[in-house]
C-alpha cells in the first residue's frame, strides 16, 4: 500500500476533489516537457505543464512482481511541443516520464504516480497514443554479452576502438538530388568503394535536419555521383545542398574486422564456437551401417 501525503490524503476524503494528471517528459536530446490535462497551465518543480496540448490519460496498470506496468496517453500532433517530425525521428523513443496526481488548486499538494519510459507511439493521422513503460520494462533488456560468431561490439565504440573519424571510414557529402523518398543522389568528399557504406550511418549537418541520422541500406557508385539508400525515409522533407556525414558500415564479420578495419585484436565475436547447426550434422566417417541398428549382423 502507498502512504499518501497528508495533504492529499485529507483532499481525498473530503467531499469534492480538484486533482488532475501531469506528466513530465525528458527526451532524448535532453529537452524537458511538460504536459497536464487540466484547463490551465500549472507550474512545479520548476518546470510549466501546459494546458491545451491535447493530452488526456487514456489507460493506467499496475502489475505485481516483475511483471511490467505502464499506461497509455493519448493526444494531437498538434500539441505545444509535440511535433510529427520528432516523433518519426525517434526523439521521443525511449524518453524518461514522470506521472504525476496533482491538486490544480494547489500544486504543492501533489503525488509522483509513476516513473517510466515512452514505449510504441502509434500514429492515426494529427492523433497518436503513446505507451508508458513501467521500470521493470529495464530487466528485459539484454545486458553483458552474447556467444555468437558475429562481433558483439559497435563499430568505434569502447571495445571495438576504430576511429570513426578516421578519413577512411568516415566523410562528409551534399544531396543533389532526392529521386524518391530514402533515396539520395549524393556528392561524397573523397572516392570510396561500391558499397563501402553499406550497413552504416548518415547523421544531417546543420538547421534542417539537424540531430537526425539514418541507417543505410545500400551505396552504388564509388566517384561522381554516388546514390544512397536508406533503411527509412527522413522524417523532415530532404533538399538539394543539405549536408551529412557519413561513417562506413560493418556487418560484424571478423573477414570484414580484418579486411576492412584491421582492427582483428579487438574483434569481439567467437567466429570458431560451434553454431546449432553442429549438433545437427552428421558424424565424421557416417555412411551405410550407422543407422541406428546393430553392428554385428
Amino acid at each position: 500500500m502507498r502512504d499518501l501525503p497528508p495533504d492529499l490524503a485529507a483532499h481525498l476524503a473530503g467531499g469534492a476533489t480538484t486533482l488532475c494528471h501531469c506528466w513530465a517528459l525528458t527526451r532524448r536530446d535532453g529537452a524537458r516537457l511538460g504536459f497536464t490535462d487540466h484547463d490551465r497551465d500549472l507550474r512545479f518543480g520548476g518546470l510549466t505543464y501546459a494546458a491545451r496540448s491535447g493530452l488526456e490519460a487514456a489507460e493506467a496498470s499496475t502489475e505485481l512482481g516483475f511483471a511490467i506496468g505502464g499506461g497509455e496517453v493519448a493526444g494531437a500532433l498538434s500539441a505545444v511541443g509535440l511535433t510529427d517530425a520528432d516523433i518519426a525521428g525517434g526523439l521521443y523513443d525511449a524518453a524518461a516520464v514522470e506521472t504525476w496526481l496533482v491538486d490544480w488548486h494547489r500544486p504543492e499538494t501533489r503525488l509522483l504516480l509513476a516513473i517510466g519510459t515512452v514505449g510504441e507511439v502509434r500514429r492515426a493521422g494529427t492523433a497518436f497514443v503513446a505507451e508508458l513503460r513501467g521500470l521493470m520494462d529495464q530487466l528485459d533488456a539484454e545486458r553483458g554479452r552474447t556467444y555468437r560468431a558475429t562481433c558483439g561490439a559497435d563499430l568505434g565504440d569502447a571495445r571495438c576502438r576504430v576511429d570513426r573519424t578516421d578519413a577512411r571510414f568516415a566523410t562528409t557529402g551534399t544531396v543533389l538530388a532526392v529521386p524518391e523518398p530514402g533515396r539520395l543522389a549524393v556528392a561524397l568528399t573523397g572516392s570510396f568503394a561500391h558499397g563501402w557504406f553499406a550497413g552504416g550511418r548518415l547523421a544531417w549537418i546543420g538547421d534542417g535536419q539537424a540531430g537526425q541520422e539514418a541507417e543505410i541500406r545500400d551505396q552504388a557508385g564509388a566517384t561522381g555521383t554516388i546514390h544512397l539508400e536508406l533503411w527509412q525515409a527522413p522524417p523532415r522533407p530532404v533538399a538539394p545542398g543539405d549536408r551529412f556525414r557519413l561513417t562506413a558500415g560493418c556487418d560484424k564479420r571478423r573477414a570484414t574486422c580484418r579486411e576492412k578495419f584491421a582492427n582483428v585484436p579487438n574483434f569481439q565475436g567467437f567466429p570458431h564456437l560451434p553454431g546449432n547447426d553442429f549438433v545437427l550434422r552428421s558424424a565424421p566417417g557416417s555412411g551405410p551401417g550407422l543407422d541406428g541398428g546393430s553392428l554385428f549382423r
